[in-house]
């Protein structure tokens, strides 16, 4: 099916893309996107952190473009291609009056703005939830197999986009609970579930590593009413900016007259509410609510449309809006013109730096997949995190990027040493010192695992395996134990040694590709707020390795 759009909208709409390509190419990565782009060096159906669409749209574009703007390339198009499908979902006839004010709307949404051109996992959601909710407006006037199989398709590019898609098809679903007795939402269901299988397989044979860290190895902090609640609504007002109270407004009189409309306002106040809760227990990033802007989007155009005193308005403050976010823009390629040193300013000139005081070694950092991925797009050579006890995992943790690095000279970088071989500055002015290593060997990727059903209490022996996934036995005088005590936030508080008794007492390795079984006794921890325990391993005099399991203590 063709759509025809109005000239002036075709208009607006190519002025749009080109401002974002040009923004794409001119402006430095910022580290979320350096480290998407590290995923996109080796595809696979999935990654530590999230779904693989962001991965496999920097790759494609990449065969495109270089550098920047080859990254970026496909968060231009789907910045177009989402106002494009709002517009069609939209019946009003008078819609073509107020072009104009549609386009104010849209582009005065600030993320709706920014993830025009920079690429992170909420960019594919953003425009695969505009196509979610145009192909289910179709299904509910015409569910032939066409629409039903997109439909199931469109469910499984908005999963494989961000986790946090389940929430759009839940709440859509809950505005028409009669989907459940349809044959044809379960064949829609059958093709996404088929689509998306490649993923569930891969969460499988990774031990469903983005699903435990998520939900349960995040650590947290006491509840805090202006950093959790208030932030979230400080969140609901930056989403908006200066158009906020009309876009509220809209929402709460919107009424749900029919399906599509009633799936819009079950969509956005499910969301709301939704991360509102979340609020009582964590803190809310302002990028998780990004979704109710496309129902949200619709719903205010709507109500705009017969509104004359809010729509001008909208129209004031969302210009207003849209000229802010203009000259921040200009800013994140040019920092004199923006408020703070931000990530985009400084990343290639420390990074020159850091290649030429490094000469021949490979560069490690310590703690920082950020640092590691800029590292790597802007010069060109592979980087490595070595993450420690302190920090937390991520895609360096699961890959084999380790491997390539062992028994190299590498330049170990950390902005907690007080001293080194060398130093350099980012563009914060924070220092970072560099020590030669000449010869480089770290296992990281060895396991230590616990019962969490055992008795621990102190004095008492508990069992310890150590799984050592390398093609080679590491032999036990190059490794030390530990364990780290956490908080009911799973904070981590204290790490002490501890002496383990090997249960085989022959060969003095960690056998390769095999499991070696081992007793300890927990120490007294030093705090009174002690929750959880983890056993961490130090290798080559390395600090303590993200190595164990959280272990409960009842």
């Amino acid at each position: 099916m063709i759509l025809k759009l109005p000239r002036l909208f075709l208009l607006l709409l190519g002025a749009v893309l080109v401002i974002n390509l040009i923004q794409a190419h001119l402006t430095p990565l910022i580290f979320d996107e350096s480290y998407y782009w590290y995923y996109a060096q080796n595809m696979s159906w999935g990654y530590f952190d999230h779904p693989p669409m962001v991965a496999g749209l920097i790759k494609l574009g990449s065969l495109i473009f270089d550098g920047e703007l080859g990254l970026r390339l496909f968060s231009c198009l789907m910045a177009i291609g989402t106002p494009i499908l709002l517009w069609d979902c939209i019946t009003a006839r008078e819609k073509a009056q107020y072009i104009p004010h549609f386009f104010v709307l849209l582009f005065s949404m600030t993320l709706i703005h920014a993830y025009g051109f920079l690429m992170l996992p909420d960019t594919p959601l953003l425009f695969f939830t505009a196509l979610f909710l145009w192909i289910y407006k179709k299904f509910l006037s015409n569910p032939s197999v066409g629409i039903t199989i997109a439909l199931g398709l469109t469910m499984a590019a908005l999963m494989y986009s961000k986790y946090h898609a389940v929430l759009v098809i839940l709440f859509v679903l809950l505005s028409n609970l009669r989907l459940v007795l349809n044959p044809r939402a379960w064949l829609a269901v059958l093709v996404a579930l088929a689509a998306y299988s490649p993923h569930i397989f891969w969460l499988y044979e990774n031990d469903f590593v983005p699903v435990k860290y998520h939900l349960f190895e995040r650590p947290n902090r006491a509840y805090e009413f202006g950093d959790f609640t208030l932030g979230y609504f400080v969140n609901l007002i930056v989403l908006f900016g200066l158009t906020f109270p009309w876009i509220y407004l809209a929402l709460f009189r919107s009424k749900t007259k029919d399906l599509f409309t009633r799936a819009l306002v079950f969509l956005s106040y499910g969301v709301l509410l939704f991360f509102l809760v979340s609020s009582m227990q964590r803190r809310v990033q302002t990028q998780w609510l990004i979704v109710v802007c496309i129902p949200m989007a619709l719903l205010v155009f709507n109500w705009m449309l017969h509104h004359q005193k809010a729509r001008k308005w909208i129209l004031r403050m969302g210009v207003l809006n849209i000229i802010v976010l203009l000259y921040l823009r200009i800013g994140l390629v040019h920092a004199p013109l923006f408020p703070v040193i931000y990530e985009t300013h400084g990343n290639k000139e420390w990074v020159k730096e850091l290649q030429e005081k490094a000469g021949d070694a490979s560069v490690i950092f310590e703690n920082s997949y950020r640092n590691a991925s800029m590292f790597g797009f802007y010069s060109g050579t592979p980087s490595f995190t070595l993450n420690n006890i302190m920090f937390r995992k991520n895609q360096y943790s699961i890959d084999d990027s380790e491997q390539s690095f062992q028994g190299k000279k590498v330049a170990y970088i950390s902005r907690y040493r007080k001293s080194g071989d060398f130093s350099y500055q980012n563009a914060k002015g924070t220092t970072y010192y560099g020590v030669f290593i000449e010869n480089f060997e770290s296992y990281r990727r060895l396991e230590s695992i616990v019962d969490p059903g055992g008795d621990f209490t102190l004095d008492h022996e508990i069992p310890l395996k150590v799984f050592n996934p390398y093609d080679e036995d590491i032999p036990l005088h190059k490794i030390r134990f530990g364990i780290t005590y956490l908080n009911s936030y799973k904070q981590v508080g204290q790490t002490s040694p501890i002496n383990v008794k090997k249960l085989q007492k022959d060969e003095q390795v960690l056998k390769a590709r095999d499991t070696t079984y081992f007793v300890f006794k927990r120490p007294a921890p030093k705090s009174p707020d002690v929750r959880y325990f983890k056993i961490t391993l130090s290798e080559n005099g390395l600090y303590w390795g993200l190595n164990g399991n959280n272990v409960k203590i009842e």
